[in-house]
Order: structure tokens, then C-alpha cells, then sequence
């Protein structure tokens, strides 16, 4: 083999390779950020371990995209939970567009220090959601903050937290008008 097909091969193979560590990078840091909780990203959970008797504040936020010609909002601001039991909690969309418009919710928690702790059993987040022109619905969250929050040194003074969401628009790049 030439010096020159050994330095083709060998480049051609670290371009495969870095064209396919890019691909990965999104699923491979969203995996990251869910095991850690970095940057508020909450955890998903089965079942509440059953309440401890202390509570938290948890604060509901809501944000939408420009463009994307909804009205989102959670029906309750706040609501104090018992710590380790299930609760749920609902968020209200409306199309205001003159036409179906199909939206997908992030969502992150803060202080971000509790993301690891907020576990999601069940979430519309986790689905596209598409509306109808002046269709309006109720989509339920259930949820339970994790018991370990009271142990973690950095999280055992935490009274609130809260959980957001901000809905974009996914109709092939279009926004409604």
C-alpha cells in the first residue's frame, strides 16, 4: 500500500468517524443531560416513591415561539406538592391560526441543581401536539419530585422550583400566521 492511499484511507476514515460523532452528539448529550440533569433537564420516572410528609413549591412557566400563533398557559401558577408523591398538573394551548398547527414543547427545570430530582411520568412534551383553527386543549403533566432532594447537599434548601415550557412550532419549518 502507497503512502499516499494509506494517508487517503486513514482521512477518509477519520471523516466518517467525525461525520458520525456529529450525528450522535445530539441523542448521545440529550441521554447526558437526562442521567445528570444538567441544564434542568428532568428525569422520566414510572411511579412516585409515596410522599415524605415535607413539601416543595412547584411554579409552572409557559412560552411559546414567535410565529407560532398559540396561547399556552398553565392553569394553576403554583401549587405546593408533597415531596415524593405523584401530582399532576395541567397546561392550556389554544390555536389562534386560521389553520392546523402542530407544535412540539421543551421544557427544562430550575434551579437547574433540581432537574435530577423532577421525574415526569407522564407529559405532552414527550409527543407532538397539532391543533385545530380555535381548537383549545388541556394537557396534563404528572410528575413527582424525588425524596433525594432533601439529602443532596447542594438541593436540601431548595423551597421552589420550576418547571417550564416553550412550544415551537414543527409544520416543516413553516410558523402559522
Amino acid at each position: 500500500m502507497t503512502r499516499n492511499l494509506r494517508t487517503a484511507l486513514l482521512g477518509s476514515a477519520f471523516v466518517v468517524f467525525m461525520g458520525g460523532l456529529g450525528f450522535a452528539s445530539v441523542p448521545l448529550y440529550r441521554m447526558f443531560c437526562e442521567v445528570t440533569g444538567l441544564n434542568g433537564t428532568t428525569q422520566r420516572g414510572v411511579a412516585a416513591p409515596g410522599g415524605t410528609g415535607k413539601s416543595i413549591r412547584v411554579a409552572f412557566d409557559s412560552n411559546t415561539a414567535p410565529g407560532l400563533g398559540w396561547e399556552f398557559k398553565p392553569e394553576q401558577r403554583v401549587e405546593t406538592i408533597d415531596i415524593g408523591a405523584r401530582d399532576m398538573a395541567f397546561y392550556v394551548a389554544t390555536n389562534n391560526a386560521g389553520k392546523p398547527v402542530t407544535g412540539s414543547a421543551t421544557f427544562n427545570v430550575t434551579p437547574v441543581t433540581a432537574g435530577k430530582y423532577f421525574a415526569k411520568i407522564q407529559c405532552f412534551c414527550f409527543n407532538q401536539q397539532t391543533l385545530k383553527p380555535g381548537e383549545t386543549v388541556r394537557m396534563p403533566v404528572i410528575y413527582y419530585v424525588d425524596p433525594a432532594i432533601l439529602t443532596d447537599p447542594d438541593t436540601k434548601d431548595i423551597r421552589e422550583i420550576t418547571l417550564s415550557y416553550t412550544f415551537y412550532p414543527v409544520d416543516s419549518g413553516k410558523t402559522a400566521s
